[in-house]
């Protein structure tokens, strides 16, 4: 095992002289600091050979059906320089294949990448709507391998579309003398036909208990516009700036979701470690990011509050301690979360024929957010025109506490918030007429200690997250559709001088994705559960300019039961090798197991 050397004076400047999360907050492309450590901790990463490390991040396998898939490359790209310049465009058909009734689209997105460089997040776009957001992984001198695949089928009308789409892809990419790493991409698109010819099986148009939790039959793009120097994504600066984006939808929608993509940087990487703004002035420090620990992604339809997200924790591949995500990635980090809003109670709002205007803004922001959305529209095909009105809309302030007791650069800090949205609203269309009732419910709180002069940081924080939306369909029942989430997320960062020139630098991150839905369609019940938990640690003893002792381990276990199969794994890896993994896919509760079905 190879050591890593820290001169004095730079280990020194790096934790003693500002507090730990001001250095991380730092912009990375900016940060000479972080830099230079990341070079040190990535040539410890322990290797037999000279193959490349795979990384990967944990999560269930997409279950597919048993038919070839009419698999399509995309892409094939190497993203050199790329920053500040314009994203990779191709022209995009539908596949021609054996067959167009698919039952799942997968995207695959496959990259090798060898020398030294940042994480780095990127895009894919077609036809202006997001894809996939994710972040790259960051490589050694050896290489580094990693993948992800996505099930896209959501997008089945946008996939399938008749003539030629612009796809987009950006990832900006910086390659100099010293960082060396340029990224080889493919982008495959699988399409999976159907076992058996379900034409003939398929509900009939007027049955709105089937055709109601389908695939949407548009999709439009709430993003910027191309040509652009950088992603489509919008790019929230502060707490003062909204992102506005017009648009206009047909006049014979019934339903209507908002996906909000979103992802967070620079002075707000780890707004959730942020100081409060009194502690910074009573200190003087000015380079140190603030607005305090909470934030709140907030979207507006015509300049109304329509829906909010309480987003993810998502800790990216350089996070807090590099050595944490080799080669067991954070959860979400390559693939990273949206999040859906159901306004089709505003639908009666829309239906006008002319334009509207989404706004999206951040509560607390520094910069930077990117954000975007894809607004999923579905369509009466028996109707040129729906009608609608808006029945009853329930979006309060929201509710924040916030207790600080500090003295110098010791302190506690106490943040909590609570926020309610509802809205309720009916569409007559041919079906007979919709009433739906969409409720989301936010908790917050988080607890921020400091201690030994700011060398010291403890985080526990805790964000619940649900959605419920009850639909009455023209039949005597209501659909009901249910996700009760929480995010819970435990940092604790200490530097302590040992004596006779020795140093002890301690860093733990407990990090979950916990989730239950509930949905009913028809007469049918559907119940899932996921618990999803990382646990990642790392000692680093110096003496005299020297390591001489370096310790680090991540540990996952991910657990998700649903009503067609379960998945278990527990996996954890020790200074960047697996040690353990353990997957199962048996079932407690009398769902299928996995084996059943083909996975991808």
């Amino acid at each position: 095992m190879t050591s890593f050397l820290f001169t004095l004076p730079f280990f020194l400047l790096l934790f003693l002289y500002q507090p730990l999360f001001s250095i991380a907050n730092l912009h990375k492309s900016k940060n000479l600091l972080r830099s230079n450590l990341l070079s040190q901790l990535t040539s410890t990463i322990p290797s037999n050979d000279n193959s490349p490390t795979l990384y990967f991040e944990v999560s269930k396998p997409i279950k597919v059906p048993n038919t070839k898939p009419c698999s399509y490359l995309v892409l094939q790209h190497d993203f050199g320089f790329t920053y500040g310049r314009p994203p990779v465009l191709v022209n995009y058909t539908p596949p021609d294949c054996y067959s167009q009734d698919f039952t799942k689209i997968v995207l695959e997105w496959k990259a090798t990448c060898k020398g030294r460089q940042f994480d780095r997040i990127f895009g894919v776009w077609l036809g202006g709507v997001e894809l996939l957001k994710s972040c790259t992984a960051e490589p050694t001198s050896n290489g580094i391998v990693w993948g992800v695949e996505k099930d896209i089928t959501r997008y089945y009308s946008l996939l399938l579309k008749k003539g030629t789409q612009t796809l987009a892809v950006f990832l900006g990419n910086i390659v100099d003398r010293t960082y060396t790493g340029v990224y080889h991409v493919n982008l495959i698109f699988h399409f999976y036909p159907a076992e058996r010819n379900t034409n003939d099986e398929k509900q009939s148009l007027n049955n709105l208990a089937s055709n109601y939790y389908s695939k949407a039959d548009l999709i439009l793009p709430i993003s910027r516009n191309l040509p652009l120097n950088d992603g489509l994504w919008f790019e929230v600066q502060n707490s003062n700036d909204t992102k506005l984006k017009r648009f206009q939808i047909p006049q014979n929608v019934y339903r209507a979701v908002l996906e909000v993509c979103i992802s967070f940087h620079e002075n707000d990487e780890f707004w959730y470690g942020n100081f409060p703004n009194d502690y910074i002035a009573a200190n003087n420090l000015s380079e140190t990011p603030g607005n305090g620990p909470f934030r709140e992604v907030v979207v507006s339809l015509d300049g109304e509050v329509v829906g909010a997200v309480w987003p993810f924790t998502v800790i990216y591949t350089g996070g807090i301690n590099p050595l944490f995500w080799s080669p067991i990635t954070g959860i979400s980090s390559f693939n990273l979360p949206s999040y859906d809003i159901e306004i089709t109670p505003f639908l009666g709002n829309m239906l006008d024929g002319k334009f509207h205007i989404l706004g999206f803004s951040v509560t607390n922001a520094l910069n930077v957010w990117f954000i975007d959305a894809n607004l999923h529209l579905w369509l009466d095909s028996r109707s040129v025109k729906t009608e609608g009105k808006l029945l009853k809309l329930n979006n309060k302030a929201i509710s924040v506490y916030e207790e600080s007791d500090f003295k110098g650069l010791n302190g506690k800090f106490l943040t909590s918030a609570n926020r309610f949205i509802s809205s309720t609203g009916w569409i007559k269309s041919s079906y007979g007429n919709i009433t739906t009732h969409s409720i989301q419910e936010y908790g917050y709180s988080n607890s921020l200690e400091i201690g030994n002069d700011g060398n010291f940081q403890a985080v526990n924080q805790m964000i619940h997250f649900n959605d419920r939306v009850y639909t009455k369909m023209p039949f005597t029942y209501v659909h009901a559709d249910e996700s009760f989430k929480t995010f819970p997320l435990n940092l604790y960062l200490d530097l302590s001088e040992q004596g006779e020139g020795s140093f002890l630098y301690v860093t733990n991150v407990t990090l979950g994705f916990n989730e239950k839905k509930y949905k009913n369609v028809g007469f049918e019940l559907f119940i899932s559960t996921l618990q999803n938990t990382q646990n990642a640690q790392a000692v680093v003893a110096v003496k005299n300019d020297t390591t001489v002792k370096r310790l680090q381990g991540t540990q996952q276990v991910y657990e998700y039961h649903g009503k067609d199969f379960c998945y278990f794994r527990n996996v954890s890896s020790s200074n960047s090798i697996i040690d353990y993994d353990e997957v199962s896919t048996l079932c407690d509760n009398g769902a299928e197991p996995l084996s059943d079905f083909e996975l991808k």
